[in-house]
């Protein structure tokens, strides 16, 4: 998402979604936008958090087409999560026992692609969007990200993934604990959706966190991750 703004019809088209839908949404107050001449705009930053929150309950089906209406971003387009993920940025186990120090290590981790230019900023930026609301799912995998993308912290966008010996308490709905996190830092709101809607279709793919819970090595995990991914591209 590009524009600084959206007309009703480009934001459907963005979106996937019928025209019609997103004007009864907006004008139930369900999606952020306001009336301008008579005519709705939706600034692009406030679509991307709203789409974000929906996207948590959204269906396979649902979190193909945000994934495909992003378009052409920095995130391949037949491989979003491998094409950001490289074998450097798998750790397993990650050693980590709080929260805070499973963010640290996860952006040090990232920090091997020498493409996180200030890791401070990036890390500030990752707590923050956690206190206003936690990534874990009750599946036990988490998401963390930032509230925005960090064009002028990252060289490029970035994918990590760690895996702690046992679980921590890291703000799931229902207080289940959490082992496994991706840490997504991307340069623009395209790639961070179109990576979070790919790695929705991943945690639901059937038996995919059981077998990357399974997996006893960095390179195992990185192997899994791929596979699925690969997978789920060719409609598998």
């Amino acid at each position: 998402m590009s524009h600084e703004t959206y007309s009703l019809d480009e934001l459907a088209r963005q979106l996937g979604r019928d025209r019609r839908e997103i004007e009864k949404l907006a004008n139930r107050g369900r999606i952020p936008g306001r009336k301008v001449s008579g005519d709705w705009q939706f600034h692009s930053t406030e679509i991307t958090h709203w789409l974000e929150r929906e996207m948590r309950e959204y269906s396979e089906r649902e979190l193909a087409v945000v994934e495909e209406s992003q378009g052409t971003t920095e995130a391949d387009s037949d491989l979003p999560v491998t094409s950001l993920l490289k074998p450097e940025l798998v750790a397993v186990p990650l050693q980590a026992r709080t929260r805070r120090s499973v963010l640290e290590s996860l952006v040090e981790v990232a920090g091997r692609t020498w493409q996180v230019w200030e890791p401070a900023t990036a890390l500030q930026a990752v707590l923050e969007r956690e206190d206003i609301l936690s990534t874990a799912f009750d599946t036990g995998v988490a998401i963390p990200h930032p509230r925005n993308p960090l064009p002028e912290v990252l060289g490029q966008s970035v994918v990590a993934f760690g895996r702690t010996a046992s679980g921590i308490p890291f703000g799931a709905a229902h207080g289940n604990l959490t082992d496994m996190y991706f840490l997504v830092l991307c340069r623009d709101a395209g790639t961070h959706l179109k990576v979070l809607a790919r790695l929705g279709r991943l945690f639901q793919s059937p038996g995919f966190l059981d077998e990357l819970r399974q997996a006893e090595t960095a390179e195992a995990a990185y192997a899994v991750i791929c596979s699925r991914d690969e997978q789920i591209s060719r409609g598998e």
